[in-house]
């Protein structure tokens, strides 16, 4: 201790030391000092003179501080102490004072260069891995900070040793569970570090159950209300998913969308929020543009769209958006993040569309936006920020494009309410220019690849002043363009004009009728005029060469070969395509192509579409070469054209009528499946009135013994009876009944033998029909089938009628037997009381039997009557399907001959195709995949024909 107090300056006769001389003693002590508290302690002194002499202490403690950490670990003191110095040392993180003593020293290098000195030996870092497991909070909280200092020095260097290490980003992982809240943030921060720019690390954090840690730390600290903690979590959170494919779909996976639903929950009053809770509640909102940024793959950013409409954070996001006294930065932000939550979504444009601000009357929130961006008072990132969200409502939606441009046709437009239409046109046509630019861009939009919206729009009358007639809007553009407008506004009207007429043949017709167009444009390229105009010729130059190369030759007076002509002797050619190339050649236009969102420093720099610069790369070549043509080149192409559109007509004709064929192939096999399940429907009817008939035969058995066993007790006892006059009429009733029953069997047996020649000669007729389609022998077979059960179901008829005739004669036998018994009977036997007793119990037995048969009979009778039905609707049945078969003979065979029609007709229109490709090619002109695509397509439809009709 008495060094230590001469060290740090205590009482001395002699000259005080210098700092480099105290730190090189206090050095030789930590390493030479046996004793732990001597060491201890000049560690300790090290840690303190380490802000003051950064510099001497890192060049001459660094390696004995090293030495500590790894031979005093038992020690979380010096430890500690230890960890301390080597943080101040590496880290930049000085006061403001210090800052300014030693900004001549390089601070930033300093860090620098003790960081690749300490991480040259990777077993350090690997050391500090270790030592940052250790629970001691003096050893594991310094251990954090000197691994962040480390990571912000020299971070791809220090992340490949973390990652190569066993374990050792799941070391680190283990601090977000750290029960004190301070290694806990300072956890989050060093991740922080570790995951900038490394996939990998990325990754493994994710999987490391490091989304369910942060989204829970950033609920326990009340989402968007929360401190700095919150704001360091999403911002490691967008480490974690900014590009990076396979944690965005892990996180949506995961079902972590709908956690972030509460985030964005506000109040009523929404005035007076803390200056954190707009940042907390910023990054929230990058962090949801994030997981459907236009960036990431199509797949992935659909399925994050729909999960958050359907978790209800879409309808959230609208929510705050259409609130009252939220931050302008906030809006706009939640405006931009709406935009790409919609963006290409049909489900979620839809939903938008259904939006209403709460304003009395309610409007669309579309509307309501639109005011916003015409609106000169308003901000410009704002205005921005809406003509986006716009973009993306109609970016691959064409029912919102045909909404937006029905607002503007004369049978839609209400005068009572303002509409969208009116809303653009105002822009459009208004004094500033930044809402000319705007309205032309969003109207460009509502058109951008449909043709059909662009012949409506041509539709649009509007009223320039009173007693003038009305004027079309194209030509109301053109008017403001030759009046020598901003150029900021002459470019926005040009870029719509462009969208407006490029592939439609129709506008470029409107354009070109009205006379003062091509004189107009013409002077405008031809002239030299400064760097600011340039950028308008070279708009200029593209609206004329759309004008040539979609122009249909309808007006003689401007066709393809005059509108040449005139570049020739006007403008002339090469300086023509000079003048076409400053559009892509221009800064801003390279800016544009970047990304969707529009973005730009100042609204001076507003001049390019993102979407207009993918219409410049595509049409800019082939104006080039339309402008070189010839005129006999341009016929010939024209003549191409024509008999390729015919030839995908015929093959479109074609094709629908083999859809038609194949559509009516169902219907009839879903007939044929009806009448299956009908005729199955039937054989079950007949096999429950099968197993009836077996039930009353087997009654009709019972009653029939206990009639002989009567019989043989009366025998054996001798005993004599005498049946009275009703028994005998009972008995003639039987007779007449038996022999009604009679001519009822002869009649079903006449109709049995007319229905087996029919079944005949249906067998006959099958046999000798041709098999050549294997559609229709299909259907005979299946004729043939429900045949074949047809007569099993008579031959089963004919069966149960021959068992009932059986019964009949058995009765009959019955019958007779009562006669002889009747004749054998004595009429002067029977004084005694025992045979009278006996009469009368017989005559009360057989009018019992008697009744019982009378029933039987009749449920025979019943039965009798419903096989008949039966057998007359499966007649019925027989007949159906025999007209269904020759029906179907007659459409295979029409069918047939039309698919070998359309063969033929396939195979010249190939030869055909083949000889213009060779023409095309010999004159030079590239001949697209598509082409071969279709008749490849075709020749695979042709031989799924082929095949169906082999089947």
């Amino acid at each position: 201790m008495n060094f230590l107090r001469g060290v740090m300056g205590g009482p001395s006769a002699g000259p005080q030391p210098s700092g480099a001389d105290t730190i090189q003693k206090l050095c030789d002590r930590v390493a030479s000092s046996t004793l732990l508290d001597d060491r201890r302690d000049a560690v300790r002194a090290l840690k303190s003179l380490s802000k003051k002499y950064r510099l001497e202490v890192g060049i001459q403690a660094m390696e004995h501080l090293i030495h500590v950490l790894q031979t005093d670990r038992s020690d979380s003191e010096i430890i500690g102490y230890a960890l301390d110095t080597l943080y101040n040392v590496i880290s930049n993180d000085l006061e403001e004072e210090e800052q300014e003593e030693n900004s001549s020293k390089q601070v930033d290098d300093l860090g620098s260069q003790f960081t690749e000195i300490f991480i040259k030996q990777q077993e350090n870092v690997t050391l500090l891995l270790t030592l940052v497991e250790e629970f001691d909070f003096h050893v594991r909280w310094p251990g954090v900070k000197l691994l962040t200092s480390l990571l912000k020095q020299q971070g791809p260097q220090v992340q490949q040793i973390i990652l190569v290490s066993p374990m050792g980003v799941s070391r680190l992982m283990d601090l977000l569970a750290d029960s004190r809240e301070v290694i806990r943030n300072d956890g989050v921060l060093l991740l922080q570090q570790l995951t900038k720019s490394n996939a990998a690390i990325q990754k493994i954090v994710a999987f490391e159950n490091a989304f369910e840690r942060l989204l829970d730390i950033i609920t326990e600290e009340g989402n968007s209300d929360g401190g700095i903690v919150v704001e360091d979590c999403l911002l490691l959170l967008q480490n974690l998913l900014k590009n990076n494919n396979s944690n965005q779909n892990f996180f949506k996976e995961g079902s972590y969308i709908q956690r972030m639903k509460p985030w964005f929950e506000v109040g009523d009053d929404n005035c007076g929020w803390s200056a954190q809770k707009v940042t907390n509640l910023h990054l929230m909102l990058q962090l949801v543009r994030v997981l459907v940024s236009p960036t990431n793959p199509p797949g992935a950013t659909s399925s994050c769209q729909k999960a958050m409409f359907h978790c209800g954070l879409l309808q959230q996001l609208c929510t705050i958006l259409m609130a009252t006294g939220v931050p302008a930065d906030i809006l706009t932000e939640t405006i931009n993040t709406v935009s790409e939550v919609i963006r290409g979504c049909q489900t979620n444009q839809d939903y938008f569309a259904s939006v209403n601000a709460p304003s009395n009357p309610p409007r669309p929130a579309i509307v309501v936006l639109l005011m916003s961006m015409v609106n000169e008072r308003q901000p410009f990132v704002l205005r921005c920020a809406v003509l986006y969200c716009f973009q993306c409502f109609l970016y691959k939606n064409q029912k919102g494009q045909g909404e937006i441009v029905s607002t503007l046709l004369p049978s839609t437009i209400d005068g009572n309410s303002v509409s969208a239409g009116q809303l653009l046109c105002g822009g459009l046509f208004s004094t500033d220019s930044l809402s000319n630019w705007c309205a032309a861009v969003a109207l460009a939009h509502a058109l951008q690849e449909n043709a059909t919206l662009k012949e409506q729009l041509l539709r649009v009358q509007l009223a320039t002043s009173i007693g003038n007639p009305p004027v079309s809007l194209l030509q109301q553009c053109t008017n403001i363009l030759s009046q020598g407008s901003k150029v900021q506004t002459r470019v926005g009207l040009l870029m719509l004009l462009c969208t407006w007429l490029s592939n439609c043949s129709i506008a470029v017709t409107h354009f070109l009728h009205n006379p003062a167009n091509v004189p107009f444009l013409t002077g405008q390229i031809a002239e030299n005029l400064g760097e600011e105009e340039q950028l308008v010729q070279g708009l200029c130059a593209l609206l004329l060469g759309i004008s040539i190369y979609y122009n249909d030759n309808s007006l003689e007076n401007y066709r393809k070969e005059k509108l040449k002509q005139l570049i020739e002797k006007r403008i002339g050619r090469e300086n023509f395509i000079e003048k076409l190339g400053f559009i892509s050649k221009h800064e801003l236009y390279s800016r544009a192509a970047q990304k969707p969102q529009p973005s730009f420093s100042s609204p001076d720099h507003m001049m390019f579409d993102h979407e207009f610069t993918k219409l410049v790369k595509e049409l800019e070549g082939v104006i080039s070469k339309a402008i070189y043509k010839s005129s006999e080149e341009d016929k010939k192409e024209e003549e191409v054209k024509k008999t390729l559109e015919q030839h995908d007509n015929i093959v479109t004709h074609y094709k629908k009528v083999i859809r038609e064929q194949d559509q009516e192939l169902e219907e009839l096999k879903q007939r044929i499946n009806t009448l299956t399940s009908q005729n199955e429907q039937l054989q079950a009817t007949v096999t429950q009135q099968v197993s009836q008939i077996q039930q009353h035969k087997d009654q009709y058995n019972l009653l029939k013994v206990q009639l002989g066993k009567d019989t043989q007790h009366h025998n054996s006892h001798g005993d004599t009876f005498q049946i009275n006059g009703i028994q005998t009429e009972e008995v003639s009733k039987l007779k007449e009944e038996l022999e009604e029953w009679k001519n009822k069997h002869e009649l079903l047996q006449g109709q049995l033998k007319e229905k087996d020649s029919v079944i005949e000669k249906l067998n006959s007729s099958q046999l000798e029909t041709g098999t050549t389609e294997q559609s229709s022998q299909t259907n005979k077979f299946g004729g043939l089938e429900h045949n074949n059960e047809l007569q099993k179901e008579l031959e089963m008829l004919r069966s149960q009628i021959q068992l009932q005739s059986a019964e009949i004669s058995k009765l009959q036998m019955e019958n007779q037997k009562l006669q002889v018994m009747n004749a054998a009977a004595d009429p002067a036997l029977g004084d005694s009381g025992t045979t009278a007793a006996t009469s009368s119990e017989l005559e009360a037995r057989l009018e019992q039997e008697i009744k019982e048969l009378k029933s039987e009979v009749k449920a025979l009778s019943e039965e009798k009557e419903a096989l008949k039905q039966h057998l007359d609707s499966s007649s019925s049945t027989v007949a159906i399907l025999q007209d269904e078969k020759s029906k179907l003979q007659r459409e295979v065979a029409e069918s047939k001959k039309e698919q070998d029609d359309l063969l033929v007709l396939l195979a010249d229109q190939d030869q055909k195709i083949s000889a213009l490709k060779i023409k095309l090619k010999d004159l030079g002109v590239p001949v697209e995949d598509e082409d071969d695509t279709e008749s490849g397509d075709q020749g695979d439809e042709d031989e799924d024909g082929d095949e169906e009709e082999q089947d």
